[in-house]
């Protein structure tokens, strides 16, 4: 049996059901199917379900292939999704227009079974590969959370979104106290297996699906936490820090303690329209600095 690609989705739009029939027929098992028979019905789909690879007849009724094409490849949510045309035309030109659209390849009818089986296979593997490479590009590759470029464009998504609900959007900051001491102390080796360890407590402090984390950078962490008041977001820092203390972390340097500690600056608020998401970092990274000013080891939130 061939390799399957498990949880693969692929849309077909076609307005012959022989055509469908015959695809769905050369497909690796694990691939679920979606099937549109026009070509408002193809746009409806992509934009719902996501598929990881479109096959699209060019010739529809209402709306030809090379329209939808460009509407898909005009919008953020699907300008990703590799699309193959599925055509009987024979002219270079067509050919160049669909290329030129976005699309990544060209099978033309009467269909080979054979052929078609296995490029649809290798262009769901290397969707899949990208897919891989993109998620790796979002996380910090030594803690293995989210990383900066992760959370900024969440932050600005949970801002739009707590805008729309009007939902509280919670946002704080995290320190380890004196990490450079900790560093110099025991070697920067150590000090990675530090933020390892502290990464960790973050990631399973996290019991809410909304609710995530990323290391903002150097020794820094950020939590953000959407539909949450500041009591709420407050008792969920609280646990983070007594979580950190927890693991005795030896931090000799430290005129802190005698493990290793963490500061916490907490910021909420019902975003407004003219406010940018921004501004609830700024407020954070204030709160954070009353909490290193006040004596660290500890979490303060702005009222």
């Amino acid at each position: 049996m061939s390799p399957s690609l498990p949880q693969s989705r692929l849309l077909i739009a076609d307005d012959h059901p022989e055509n469908i029939l015959l695809l769905m027929d050369n497909l690796d098992e694990g691939c679920s199917v979606i099937v549109a028979k026009d070509g408002h019905k193809a746009v409806e789909q992509a934009f719902a379900h996501q598929p990881d690879l479109i096959m699209l007849d060019v010739m529809m009724p209402g709306m030809d292939g090379f329209e939808v094409c460009a509407i898909l490849k005009s919008d953020s949510r699907t300008k990703e999704i590799p699309i193959i045309f599925i055509t009987a035309m024979r002219d270079a030109a067509d050919e160049e227009k669909g290329l030129r659209l976005g699309a990544i390849d060209y099978i033309r009818k009467p269909i080979n079974p054979s052929v078609t089986r296995v490029r649809i296979r290798n262009h769901l593997a290397l969707r899949r590969k990208t897919g891989l490479l993109e998620e790796l590009a979002l996380l910090d590759g030594l803690t293995e959370i989210n990383n900066r470029r992760w959370f900024d464009d969440a932050l600005s998504r949970e801002w739009m979104r707590a805008r729309r609900t009007e939902k509280p959007l919670s946002l704080a900051l995290l320190d380890i106290d004196h990490f450079k001491t900790y560093n110099d102390t025991y070697g920067h080796a150590q000090g990675d297996q530090c933020l390892i360890q502290v990464a960790g407590v973050l990631r399973h402090s996290m019991k809410r699906g909304g609710d995530s984390v990323a290391r903002y950078g150097g020794e820094e962490f950020v939590v953000l936490a959407p539909d949450t008041p500041r009591e709420a977001a407050f008792r969920l820092l609280q646990e983070i820090t007594a979580g950190v203390a927890a693991l005795r972390i030896p931090h000799a340097a430290s005129p802190v303690a005698d493990h290793v500690t963490i500061s916490a600056g907490i910021a909420c608020c019902l975003p407004a329209e003219q406010d940018p998401a921004l501004c609830l970092l700024e407020q954070a990274d204030e709160a954070l600095y009353q909490a290193k000013a006040s004596g660290r080891n500890r979490v303060v939130a702005l009222p």
